[in-house]
């Protein structure tokens, strides 16, 4: 089993035109996938989820779906965040949230701290978010430490990641029929498996969730060794 899955959730849009509907009523939808993708997640003993809500890239959207999908964050919000506390997840959000409206912006951190003491599954929501501008932002930290003229290693520069105190994660999923990553943690999927699916977002069921797992499953994680390396012993890993 993943500790850590992360999604890209594509496929609103197309799954609202297939069905003449406007593309707001599948961002709609859409969080009905979300719902039940962290009580997949929460049941089957998944660490931490990590799902790319809205890049930083999204903002070139028309102005009018743009609001509307922050009106349903906020929405989201309110209505989700008690029952995640209730079943013991912890919520938190990744990215530049100082662009959002103050009352998203006064969700999200409220939020944050009602669940922070929570001990099961992390739920991670990228919003505003961007690979480089995470990479970016560690490497700014960084510099900001004394001592800075010393030669950095890889570790130091985790510390600064917007999830650099997760595993990182074990399975990509990306929904839709898209393969690519689209500047969604550029760093922390490097030895990431990679798992595509027409599937439309708002489809994406418990059962889309298990075909995922599945195809993890069947792989072959060597992060460098080969495979005689692994046989002879199967529990290494790579933070081994």
């Amino acid at each position: 089993m993943p500790r850590h899955i992360a999604i890209i959730m594509d496929g609103n849009g197309r799954w609202a035109k297939q069905r003449f509907l406007p593309r707001v009523a599948g961002h709609h939808k859409g969080v009905e996938a979300v719902r039940n993708t962290v009580r997949s997640c929460a049941e089957s003993g998944v660490s931490a989820l990590t799902l790319f809500a809205f890049s930083s890239e999204n903002w070139r959207r028309p102005a009018e779906e743009v609001s509307l999908l922050m009106q349903l964050f906020v929405s989201a919000l309110q209505q989700e965040v008690r029952r995640l506390h209730e079943n013991g997840i912890r919520f938190r959000a990744i990215g530049d949230i100082s662009r959002f409206d103050p009352k998203l912006v006064q969700l999200i951190e409220s939020a944050q701290e009602l669940t922070a003491a929570n001990t099961g599954l992390t739920l991670t929501v990228a919003a505003n978010y961007g690979g480089r501008w995470d990479i970016m932002q560690a490497m700014n930290k960084l510099r900001a430490e004394p001592g800075s003229g010393r030669t950095w290693v890889e570790a130091d520069l985790q510390r600064y990641l917007s999830m650099g105190d997760l595993p990182e994660p074990d399975l990509f999923i990306r929904t839709g029929g898209e393969q690519r990553i689209s500047n969604f943690l550029l760093w922390q999927l490097a030895y990431t498996e990679l798992y595509f699916t027409d599937t439309l977002w708002p489809d994406f069921d418990a059962q889309a969730f298990q075909l995922a797992l599945e195809s993890y499953r069947r792989r072959e994680r060597r992060f460098g060794r080969t495979s005689d390396q692994l046989a002879d012993d199967p529990g290494r890993s790579l933070s081994a």
